[in-house]
């Protein structure tokens, strides 16, 4: 059982006793202090959603009653994405919203994540506020004739796919003359409904799009992370099928990875890179991404006349940067692709409009975009934590023995070693410390992380 508060919003498992859990009276509590806090802007509109998870239908419930307790207008769109969910506070003029999902994690997980009147994570300051109302429980709820209301929405997916494929860089003519074949890992979740509508609204014909894990019923197929290990039947439908691509989506929708022609992976933290390049070949600027993402969004940036930019992990950190240095595009390397002119969030939907525009125009195939780009390896690891353990701690003894090295502290701690660089942080979203290293040669990158754990072990 696990209950986490951060950045990332209400994190926790089904099932348990409260405050130890994610359970029906947590929901009501940090709802009614999101809630509060909302409305209290003067504007009582709050837009939620939820992905396919099992828990789903019953804590959207929980929220949507809660929110209308507490005064607040709420426009549900029931089964959506985190981007179109993003989308949408923008487009009805919402005071915020409510996303009722765990991301990445397995299906015992959910989670609420608030986002603010922009349709962007809340500050960590009003994060802070918000968690302290709850767990003071200085929240109110209404008298029956002040309470608020409550929408289905029908039309939301709709204005997300029309507003993709009218964004100024989506070239859907030239998508729909390449005839693009495309095998789809819906996870059982949104990404069933809302990929495939997105590929026909693009041009491609529904014979050529193949989706896999089609059922939205929450129970993952497997592990619902995108990582290689886990895209083991995509990989071989894409070859099955002689289709050009393979696409993977999170149960959320808010990550992209992408599978090449042949069934090798194209690499996660490449997908950004991949849009990057796109968008720097069209328009000169600035890229962000966070201090776990690969070195190559650097080198394509500079190579393109730009200048890079790290953050420090967290969808919220990497969108404030973007906004600080007037980037045109960034995100994060886990297939996370932020267009700030569309909207300040992870969209794996409009991701994927620009990567088949980026193949169309190119007329290379998704191997062939690949191997242009430079070659890093990335090797990710992580260590479980017990409770009552000192991360500073332990980050400070380490930094004083690789003190000769280039040291960032902004998010961990993260060392240079000239090219290669290792990146050590506690989780926003589990209770792990996440060990992360690059360098041009894969042995090289996993002989990093595993002299880093050999030193994290020693300082515990």
């Amino acid at each position: 059982m696990a209950l986490i508060k951060s950045i990332s919003g209400i994190r926790g498992t089904i099932g348990g006793k409260p405050g130890e859990s994610l359970s029906p009276i947590d929901v009501v509590k940090y709802t009614a202090a999101f809630g509060q806090w909302a409305v209290a802007s003067g504007n009582t509109k709050i837009i939620i959603g939820r992905d396919g998870r099992i828990s789903g239908p019953s804590i959207s419930q929980l929220v949507a009653q809660t929110l209308v307790a507490v005064g607040a207008h709420v426009i549900d769109l029931g089964l959506s994405t985190t981007p179109t969910v993003e989308y949408e506070v923008v487009a009805e003029h919402a005071a915020g919203g409510i996303i009722i999902t765990a991301s990445h994690n397995p299906k015992e997980w959910n989670a609420l994540k608030l986002l603010n009147e922009k349709g962007e994570f809340i500050s960590a300051e009003v994060g802070a506020a918000i968690l302290n109302t709850a767990e003071q429980n200085d929240f109110n709820f209404n008298a029956v004739d002040r309470f608020g209301s409550y929408t289905l929405a029908t039309n939301h997916m709709d204005r997300h796919l029309n507003a993709i494929s009218n964004y100024p860089l989506v070239d859907s003519k030239a998508i729909e003359q390449k005839k693009f074949k495309v095998v789809v890992d819906a996870i059982n979740s949104s990404g069933a409904i809302f990929v495939p509508a997105l590929l026909k609204q693009l041009g491609l014909d529904e014979s050529n799009i193949i989706v896999l894990n089609a059922e939205v019923n929450g129970k993952f197929a497997h592990n619902p992370e995108p990582l290689p290990q886990h895209l083991n039947e995509l990989s071989a439908a894409v070859i099955a099928h002689k289709a050009d691509l393979g696409i993977a989506v999170d149960p959320d929708v808010d990550r992209l990875v992408l599978v090449c022609e042949d069934g090798s992976m194209f690499g996660e933290e490449y997908t950004l890179v991949a849009v990057s390049d796109y968008v720097l070949s069209k328009r000169k600027g600035n890229t962000v991404s966070n201090l776990s993402s690969t070195r190559a969004l650097k080198d394509i940036t500079e190579q393109r006349g730009g200048q890079y930019f790290p953050a420090a992990v967290g969808e919220v950190n990497v969108v404030t940067k973007m906004k600080e240095v007037s980037a045109v595009i960034g995100g994060e390397g886990n297939g996370g692709i932020i267009v700030p002119d569309f909207h300040y969030g992870r969209d794996a939907l409009i991701g994927i409009a620009l990567i088949l525009t980026h193949l169309a125009q190119s007329g290379k195939s998704l191997k062939q975009l690949r191997n242009g780009y430079p070659d890093y390896f990335i090797s990710k690891n992580k260590i479980e934590l017990s409770s009552g353990i000192n991360l500073k701690e332990i980050f400070q003894k380490i930094q004083e023995k690789y003190r000769t090295n280039k040291i960032n502290t902004i998010d961990g701690l993260r060392i240079d070693f000239d090219t290669d660089w290792v990146h050590l942080r506690a989780s926003n979203t589990e209770p792990i410390i996440r060990i992360i290293a690059e360098s041009r040669f894969e042995t090289t990158a996993n002989n990093i992380a595993i002299k880093l754990i050999k030193d994290i072990q020693e300082a515990l």
